[in-house]
Order: C-alpha cells, then structure tokens, then sequence
C-alpha cells in the first residue's frame, strides 16, 4: 500500500507543472515579430504596433507609427518577461509573454504607465481610399482656437497614408510645434456624417484624436485624450475662414520678440559638467549663434534636434555656434539622466546648457516678450544681437512645413554667416 501511495504521488507531482517548467516553456516562446494591440490611455483605446527583431541574445525593437519608428535603446527578454527602454524619453515597456499574448505598462515617471495588450499578427493593408470615402477630406484646414499661447488659429493637414496599414495620415501644426504624424483608416463605406479616428503611439507618448465629416463642408475635430481641451473644434478650409473673418496662423517668427532688440542675447548656464558658460566667452565673439531652447521632455525639441546636429556640421566652421539652453524638471535637475540619453540619440556636439527647471523660463530668460513655446530659438548675428526669433517647429510629422523651415533656417543662417564680424565691443561683455 505505501509503494502504491508513493507511485502514486511521484505521479501526480510529475503531472503539476513547477515554476522552473513555467519558466522554461515561456523562455521558449518566440518573442521576435510583429505585435498589434492597444494601450489604455484615459480610458480610450490606442493602436500599438510593436516589431522585435535580431536574435534571441541581440533583440532589437521599436514602435511603429506608420513609416516612422521609435527605436528602443535596450531589449531584454527572459523567461516571458521582456523589457525594452526608451531612455531618451525615460520611458519603458515591460510586459510578459503568455499564451501568444503580451501584457504590461508602457510609460514612466513623466505622463505615467498604460496598460498594453498585444498579439503577434501581421500587419494587414487598409482600405484603399475612394473619392466616395474621402469625401474631400485630404488637404489643408484651419482651427479656430483661443489657445494659453495666444495664437488663433492651428494647421490640420490630411493626407492619403504613406504606409499601407493606414489610408490616411494627419498632423494638428500648432504655434508651439505639431502633433507628430497621426494615422487613421477610413472603412470603404465611410460616407458623409460618419467620424473616423487618427492616432500614434510613439516612444513620445499617445494622442487620439476623432475627425467627423459635417454636412457643412466642415470638420469636426476633438483630442480624445487632453484633460483640458475638452471641446469639439471645427476645422474650415482656409478660404472658408478668410470669408468668416476668421485670424490665420500665427506666423512663427512674430510670436515672441525682443523687449531691447538693441541689447545682445545674454545667457550664463552650466553645462552638464558644471561648467558656467556665456555669452561672453570667447567661442562666441563674432559668431552667428542660435540659442535653443527647450528639454528632453519635449517631443517638440526631439524632432528639431537632428535639424540642428545637421546645420551644425555644415556651418560650423563657417561660423556658426548653437547653444541649447535645457529645462527640465526637478528630478532631471538632480541627476539628467534623460537629458544624456537625448545628446547622444542625436549625436549632438553643440554646447548644450542646463538652464533651469520648465517653470523657469521667463524668469531665466528675461530680455523677450511673450516666450511661452517649446522650443523656440533665437537667432543672433555676428554681433551678439537677435536678428529673429521662431517659435516651435514643424517636424517631420508635417513634411511640407518642415521643407519650408528648414530651407528658410538655411537660408538665414548663410545671410547671417555672410555678414562682417565686428570688432568685439565692452557692451558684448556687460
């Protein structure tokens, strides 16, 4: 009878599977692939599109949004659990695998964590776009807005997708920067009345946004996820809202100006060494300078970061100088851990500053008016003195915006660079 009991019970423990069992048939789940799903944001569900790839002691990932990626800058993934790090954002996804099924968080300390859910399925072409499912949607509108940073009026353009998962593709350009490029698809019968949504889900964070057809020729357009732009707006062909009397776009380079354009730009900041440096100090003495201002933090300044590396290696030893001047929050402040990551993303070999905390900027910046978008940059001449000022940037979520500045940037630059140097006068070192 105690052989019996004893077979018996060696029986049954070997049917109960044990954690090192577990841990051995999740390690042998393949992580590699494409995996789509959502993310829980503020209750509302967002598209993720996630791929893995490389080798197994190699993985390489990033989120995808339409053809642009945000790539991770580590990748771990053992015994079901996987772990990928955005550290240029401080943001991580960490999910296990189980049963073909991935669930985690995404997010950190700055905007908090997400649910995601994601399964590993092949990306699926949308539905092509018809002139019955466009219904005239592609192209350029305005939306009248009365916004913290004083502007009247946002840019929505809407186009047909440049990748196959999505039949369009929007972006919201406001005087502070765009939306990031925002993807969608229409269904075939999609008809008149009928609201479709646009969204990303980038290393940067979410947006959702939901876009109706009105029987007006309007459209209707609401951020599904802010806490304080709650309103639905309507977005007017510009045409349609000359005709209504209604206030363009701000132009990005009257937004903020100069109290003394007289007066040189001054600013005195550590470097991430601790170093002061200055407007003063010598590197700068009769040098075309951009002064850039922003964070880490800032999808914004991320997307106008590679434009800068590259103005910087075709006119530095023309000339030019470039300055970022880096607001961050307390805890940035102490240990700029993200702010390293983003330097060396974007291989930044320009000075860049720690200037203070975000809500520091007017009272670190003191000589312009109505400073309030990140980024923004200066513009100084050989002599010391702000020639222009532009606010935000359109990134490459808005490709034509984008062509547009950065011809007019280059353009200015070499003007500027074209200019005498002066000799160097006492009020520069005042």
């Amino acid at each position: 009878m105690k052989l019996f009991a004893s077979v018996f019970l060696l029986s049954v423990i070997s049917l109960v599977p044990t954690s090192s069992s577990h841990a051995q048939s999740a390690s042998k789940q393949s992580i590699i692939g494409v995996w789509q799903g959502t993310a829980i944001n503020k209750e509302k569900s967002i598209p993720v599109v996630l791929k893995i790839s490389g080798t197994p002691t190699h993985l390489e990932a990033a989120l995808l949004n339409g053809t642009d990626k945000s790539s991770a800058t580590a990748a771990s993934y053992a015994d079901g659990h996987l772990i990928l790090t955005f550290n240029y954002y401080a943001r991580a996804i960490d999910a296990t695998l189980q049963n073909g099924t991935l669930t985690g968080t995404f997010g950190g300390k700055r905007g908090g964590f997400f649910p995601i859910t994601l399964q590993r399925v092949p990306l699926t072409p949308a539905p092509k776009l018809t002139p019955a499912s466009a219904l005239g949607i592609l192209g350029d509108w305005e939306i009248a807005v009365k916004s913290a940073n004083g502007e009247s009026a946002w840019q929505l353009r809407i186009a047909k997708s440049d990748a196959p998962s999505a039949s369009v593709r929007a972006v919201i350009q406001r005087i502070d920067g765009d939306t990031g490029a925002l993807y969608g698809t229409l269904p075939a019968d999609f008809k008149l009345g009928d609201t479709f949504q646009v969204s990303h889900f980038i290393a940067a964070g979410s947006a959702l946004y939901s876009i109706a057809t009105k029987a007006d020729g309007t459209l209707e357009v609401k951020n599904l996820l802010s806490a304080t732009d709650t309103v639905a707006h309507t977005a007017r062909r510009p045409e349609q809202a000359r005709k209504e009397n209604l206030a363009p776009p701000t132009d990005t380079a009257q937004q903020t100006t100069m109290k003394d354009p007289n007066e040189p730009l001054r600013f005195s900041f550590p470097d991430l060494s601790g170093k002061t440096i200055s407007n003063t100090d010598a590197q700068f003495d009769g040098k075309v300078v951009i002064v850039a201002i922003g964070g880490s933090w800032c999808p914004n300044c991320h997307d106008e970061a590679p434009f800068l590396v590259d103005l910087y290696k075709q006119f530095h030893s023309k000339g030019l100088e470039i300055v970022n001047l880096s607001f961050e929050e307390e805890d940035q402040l102490k240990d700029p851990n993200r702010l390293r990551a983003f330097i060396a993303r974007y291989g930044i070999q320009y000075t860049v500053l720690v200037a203070g905390n975000t809500d520091q900027l007017n009272e670190k910046i003191t000589q312009a008016n109505n400073l309030n978008c990140w980024p923004t940059s200066f513009f100084l001449g050989r002599d010391g003195k702000v020639k222009e000022i532009h606010a935000g940037y359109a990134g490459p979520g808005n490709p034509a915006a984008n062509k547009a500045l950065t011809k007019e940037v280059t353009e200015l630059i070499e003007h500027l660079l074209s200019e005498p140097a002066p000799v160097r006068t006492a009020a520069l070192k005042q």
